[in-house]
């Protein structure tokens, strides 16, 4: 099964990169007060898709910390077991 899933990424891969080379054509990116930026196509979603990714990360950044910080609390809730002197009633036999 995992070499199955390796092929499939290979053949991904081989397709993706054939898409890249053939739009390797340059487009022109205008910004504000007449900037402009050539790129070639792959390079341009290649960073689109980066700023994405860093964009979509912060914005789940505040709720892993909450949730982290309330993991680290609900940890120390629990008292230590090997110091707890509660005894443990035998489990009966089943019948």
């Amino acid at each position: 099964m995992n070499a199955l899933l390796w092929f499939v990424r290979g053949i991904l891969f081989v397709i993706l990169l054939g898409l890249a080379i053939k739009n390797g054509g340059d487009v022109e990116l205008r910004f504000f007060f007449d900037a402009s930026w050539q790129a070639p196509l792959s390079i341009v979603l290649l960073v689109a898709l980066a700023i994405g990714v860093v964009l979509g990360l912060l914005a789940l950044l505040p709720q892993v910390i909450r949730l982290r910080r309330s993991i680290s609390q609900l940890r120390r809730q629990i008292p230590d077991q090997s110091t707890s002197k509660t005894t443990r009633l035998p489990i009966p036999p089943e019948l």
